[in-house]
């Protein structure tokens, strides 16, 4: 049924739903469309439309008496279809609100919907109604208690945990099984205090907005689990609640008991893409309503695909703009949000998919924004194609992952690369982030993250096995830069397996004690693996979710990892040299070559080097990324107490005696050593 609105004028702003005492108030942003109606759902899936007939600034909006929180709707466009021009209205499709704060359903039906017949080209506007077969929007009101205070951990102070809401406690044997999986699951008190043992203070969420698989994974039955496939912005993923429906609420609650116990909760935000696909995919929302403005085309109406996904948000459209930056705001006044992690960050900068730059409308309106000024931002600095690769390009405003320090840090503990570039990684990255006027903390840095090897899988695969999600072992890189110690994959050898145990020790330790931002990957600090899996993303299922039982080879072997990566941000915690404010300057640090001198130039240059030593403020840390021992003579300027030796489960040294300086000593293979420096007595 179809009525039409004869209400006054009502605002434009803010988009989206949003009830009074009366009715509600629609307003949708569509520059193509001859018409929009809002069509309201019912249980039954009895529908009815309403015309909005105020058109103002490229937004359709009307008000509609009677309608109350709860209420399902979606938008229905008339309009051109023209898919050689990129125009691909379809009424026939109804279609999601991309300011919905709540969505609920999934995609049943792909023919459905699909927008077009036979081509997605040249062939007809598929008339198949799509009421039924895809996700709806959900009218819902905020709470209207205050948000209590955030803890503001200060950036220099900051560890990050990157886990995933569902995976992190799906088999967690305290958390109530009804909550298990869930946002509730993640504020239950066993796996809050276990955040809190392992010293971290902040936990980067993989995406929980509201998301769709992908065409390609709905035609064969799978999910994208990761949740890299977003259908709406400003929506809490329906599939996190404990209660069906309950999803913003249950949101809040985890973000306010986490503030509680001082941490910090970061999104993993996907602004680059949606879950609609290519050309060829799916019309849930942004197609429908307005392609051209939404999305960026190329020659004859095909996406420019910058992204790897089928499509790619147009960065230069103030359409995406304003969505963006008002979703964004949303999660941090409606839920306190903390600061975002920008997936594939330089697409944002971007516009129209052209060549990057790092003063983009985008980029500023976020960074400029009062709101999300005030909020970590944190770039992944690059996209599917070689001009994203950014790391280091972006404003004073961004801090971001710093994949050199990854593979630096991967190189120099299987006996690759190169001792300058691990270096300058250890110490902050001052050459890619100083010029630029930020600070140490701009390097997040990062040995694993949700795409590549586990931490324990670095050291157990030196090829990957992603056999089960369904692409012939295609997806996911080749270059993990990992090792596999003469067996590839799970040994029963106890020497081969203390030897991965042992250099998985130095890497962790080398991330959470180099001056920078650390982030660890939830379920490393478990001895977690995916079997060799580089790219899981499609696996909803024991092969992501962490294990939280004792390991069948190593029974101990999880709570040693635990234990030590606990004692490891206690270090980090208790001594400001650990987690500088500033950059090192040149004598703050001194470098040591264990032959019992200090660095000259030509060393750095020894493309043979192996081990490196450091000194500053009151540690001296000795480095080894050889497979073989080798003798270290300590400097002489002070006794040294040691406090950390990877080799050891529990990092605990051998002996609490002190060193004299000037003595031998030898550095263990794929190991770090830190001593603390103990000065003279005066004479």
């Amino acid at each position: 049924m179809l009525t039409a609105l004869s209400s006054p004028i009502v605002p434009v702003f803010p988009l989206g739903a949003h009830v009074d005492d009366s009715g509600a108030r629609f307003a949708v942003a569509s520059t193509s469309a001859d018409a929009v109606e809002v069509c309201l759902v019912e249980e039954d899936l009895t529908e009815r439309r309403v015309e909005l007939t105020e058109r103002t600034f490229g937004v359709w909006h009307g008000h509609v008496p009677g309608v109350r929180p709860g209420q399902r709707y979606g938008y229905r466009v008339h309009g051109p279809y023209r898919p050689w021009e990129g125009h691909r209205s379809n009424p026939h499709k109804i279609l999601v609100d991309p300011y919905a704060t709540r969505i609920t359903g999934r995609v049943t039906d792909l023919c459905a919907a699909r927008g077009w017949v036979d081509d997605p080209m040249t062939g007809p506007a598929s008339t198949v109604d799509s009421l039924g077969s895809v996700p709806l929007s959900v009218i819902d009101v905020a709470s209207s208690s205050p948000l209590p205070p955030r803890p503001d951990v200060p950036w220099s102070e900051t560890v990050i945990t990157e886990l995933h809401v569902k995976g992190f406690t799906k088999l967690h044997p305290e958390v109530p099984v009804e909550q298990r999986g869930t946002y509730l699951g993640l504020a239950h008190p066993a796996v809050v205090a276990h955040l809190q043992r392992i010293g971290v203070t902040a936990v980067e969420l993989l995406p929980v907005c509201a998301s769709a698989s992908e065409p390609s994974l709905v035609e064969r039955g799978a999910v994208n689990y990761w949740g890299y496939s977003t259908l709406g912005f400003l929506a809490p993923h329906a599939g996190y609640a404990a209660t069906p429906g309950e999803e913003t609420t249950e949101f809040r609650t985890m973000v306010d008991t986490l503030h509680a116990a001082g941490i910090e909760v970061i999104l993993d935000f996907v602004p680059n893409h949606t879950c609609e696909g290519g050309v060829g995919g799916m019309t849930l929302s942004y197609r429908g309503l307005d392609a051209r403005s939404y999305y960026s085309l190329g020659g004859a109406g095909h996406d420019n695909d910058i992204t790897g996904t089928g499509n790619t948000l147009d960065a230069g459209s103030p359409t995406v703009i304003r969505l963006v930056c008002d979703a964004m705001r949303h999660w941090v006044t409606r839920y306190g949000v903390d600061g975002f992690r920008i997936d594939l960050a330089s697409v944002l900068g971007r516009p129209h998919s052209g060549p990057f730059d790092p003063h983009s409308s985008l980029l500023t309106a976020i960074a400029v924004d009062p709101i999300l000024s005030t909020t970590k931002l944190i770039a992944e600095p690059w996209d599917a194609t070689g001009e994203g690769y950014r790391v280091g390009g972006f404003g004073v405003a961004w801090s971001e992952w710093n994949g050199r320090y990854r593979d630096a840090v991967r190189d120099f503990f299987r006996g690759h690369g190169h001792i300058a570039e691990l270096a300058s990684r250890v110490t902050g990255s001052s050459d890619i982030y100083g010029l630029s006027g930020r600070r140490p903390w701009a390097s997040v840095n990062f040995v694993t993250a949700h795409d590549g090897f586990t931490l324990r899988d670095l050291v157990t695969y030196e090829r990957k096995h992603n056999d089960a999600n369904g692409e012939q072992n295609r997806d996911g890189t080749d270059d993990n830069r990992s090792q596999n110690f003469g067996v590839e994959g799970e040994s029963t050898s106890p020497v081969v397996r203390a030897r991965r145990r042992s250099a998985a020790r130095a890497m962790l330790a080398t991330l959470l004690l180099s001056i920078g931002t650390p982030m660890i990957v939830a379920g490393d600090e478990r001895w977690r693996t995916q079997g060799g899996n580089n790219n899981a993303y499609c696996l909803d299922d024991e092969t992501t979710w962490v294990d939280w039982s004792p390991d069948r080879l190593d029974p101990s072997a999880a709570e040693a990892m635990t234990a030590f990566t606990a004692r490891l941000t206690a270090i980090r915690r208790y001594s400001p040299d650990l987690h500088r404010d500033v950059f090192l300057r040149d004598e703050d640090v001194r470098w040591w070559n264990p032959g019992g001198r200090l660095m000259e130039p030509g060393d750095w240059h020894d493309g043979h080097a192996r081990a490196l030593g450091l000194l500053t403020g009151e540690w001296l840390f000795l480095l080894n990324g050889d497979g073989g021992a080798r003798p270290c003579v300590l400097p002489g300027t002070a006794a040294l107490r040691p406090v950390l030796d990877t080799t050891r489960e529990d990092g605990c040294p051998p002996a609490d005696r002190v060193l004299r300086g000037g003595s031998t000593i030898t550095l263990p293979p794929h190991s770090l050593l830190l001593f603390r420096r103990i000065p003279a007595a005066p004479q």
